[in-house]
């Protein structure tokens, strides 16, 4: 560790924030804390210089290891499940929503200059408990107001803001509180915005970071059907994001068009959750929950023969206005079934039912097109990660020891973690004096490995 200006990231997880300090300082933390082994395994690969403790937040004694040195920058992202509204109506664990609590502690210990913390914005609603584990309506906000006070009564001055990733530069809308305390007399500055929802430059589209050489398998051909959930998701997408969708995004290089699901709810309205490629990928969560839907389009011949898939496609614009449904239906594959309309609900699916979507025909210049194929995969990690504002060398597959991490574990690993552009902007603004230059490559030796 250096002898003086240390950095602490108290909630390092698998190194949101951390790599998000080395992108606008050219420099990694000194002190990385986490309960979670496991995280700080992959934390370790990527930040192998800083002091590594696999201890809990209220009991390890920073001090100790600080040793009396000055300390630039705490950085503090406290679990955010028991605050966040995606929590619904279920009860919420008490000890996890003290967590806040710890960053005062630390505070009061170490003195940092500068302490930045990230959470849901819920958490400004952050109060007691009823007996049930539920939050009591009339005290929303007790509990936040205290935990304010108390720092600021340690000398730092105050401010937050609710912020969206996609502003500063990241494939994302992922929307979080927050907050910057300061004790060094410096003011407290708020990076200014980058990319704009309807502006220029324009929100990063998440179509941009897929992986298109990977489409997935039909929809049509698996061994077991899907579930009726995830089929009633696709024919309600097919409508939304194609069929009624003046402008679909078109796969560069392919004869298809595309678009996403969402594993997670409906909408009021009974229509599937998703969303366009065209626009920031919405909130990650440590769930693996976004399927990738590719629709093949080929040509419509009034003799129903169609255009073979290995030519190109005819001319295909992205101006709005150029696609127009002419009809479009699903058909049972059992039965006397003839069939509905794809902007009805989706029949009931047996285990045994299969759904087919035929003479969705969409006008593309003047020429007729058919959805021939659907195929279906999940985001993979190296995108999702991305998507979150990760650098592509950051490894996320395999921890210090070599041991491979699942894609469930990679996942709530990248769900977990600040999104990189956001942390990176508030720090470059408010500790700039603490830069060291630019940020290095990461080895990754599992690729010199296969070079030899």
């Amino acid at each position: 560790m250096r002898n003086n200006n240390l950095i602490i990231d108290c909630f390092a997880g698998g190194g949101g924030a951390s790599v998000g300090i080395e992108m606008a300082l050219g420099r990694t933390v000194d002190i990385a804390v986490n309960h979670d082994p496991q995280a700080i395994r992959i934390h370790k690969v990527n930040h192998p210089e800083a002091l590594h403790l696999t201890e809990d937040i209220f009991r390890v004694d920073l001090q100790k290891y600080v040793g009396g040195r000055h300390v630039a920058l705490m950085w503090a992202s406290p679990d955010c499940t028991q605050f966040s509204k995606a929590k619904g109506g279920k009860p919420r664990v008490s000890g996890i929503r003290m967590l806040p609590w710890a960053v005062y502690k630390h505070a009061r210990a170490v003195q940092p200059d500068v302490i930045i913390m990230e959470n849901v914005e819920e958490i400004q609603q952050w109060g007691p408990l009823d007996d049930a584990g539920r939050p009591i309506k009339e005290r929303m906000g007790e509990e936040y107001e205290k935990f304010i006070r108390a720092i600021k009564n340690l000398g730092y001055a105050f401010e937050s803001r609710e912020l969206i990733a996609a502003d500063y530069g990241a494939p994302t809308t992922r929307k979080r509180w927050y907050a910057v305390f300061r004790r060094d007399g410096r003011s407290i500055v708020w990076p200014k915005q980058t990319h704009f929802k309807n502006g220029i430059p324009p929100w990063k589209q998440c179509g941009d970071y897929i992986d298109w050489s990977d489409l997935g398998q039909s929809i049509f051909t698996r061994r077991r059907p899907l579930a009726e959930a995830t089929q009633r998701r696709i024919a309600n997408g097919i409508r939304k994001y194609i069929v009624d969708n003046p402008d679909p995004y078109i796969v560069k290089d392919e004869r298809a068009v595309a678009f996403m699901i969402q594993y997670h709810g409906e909408q009021k309205d009974g229509d599937s959750r998703g969303q366009v490629l065209t626009e920031p990928i919405k909130t990650l969560d440590t769930s693996n929950r976004y399927g990738l839907v590719t629709a093949f389009v080929t040509k419509f011949y009034k003799s129903g023969t169609g255009q073979g898939c290995d030519e190109p496609l005819h001319t295909i614009t992205t101006s709005p206005g150029h696609f127009g449904v002419i009809s479009a239906f699903l058909v049972k594959y059992y039965g006397t079934g003839c069939g509905q309309e794809i902007s009805e609900p989706l029949a009931t699916i047996t285990t045994k039912d299969r759904f087919g979507l035929v003479n969705v025909l969409l006008t593309i210049d003047g020429q007729k097109y058919i959805i021939s194929d659907i195929f279906l995969r999940m985001l993979k990690p190296t995108e999702l990660k991305v998507m979150q504002g990760f650098p592509d060398d950051y490894i996320i597959g395999y921890d210090i020891n070599w041991k491979k991490m699942t894609i469930a574990e990679q996942v709530a690993k990248i769900g977990n973690s600040v999104s990189l552009p956001v942390a990176s902007a508030l720090i470059s603004t408010n500790c700039s004096y603490l830069k060291e230059g630019e940020r290095k490559e990461i080895i990754d030796f599992n690729k010199l490995k296969k070079i030899g």
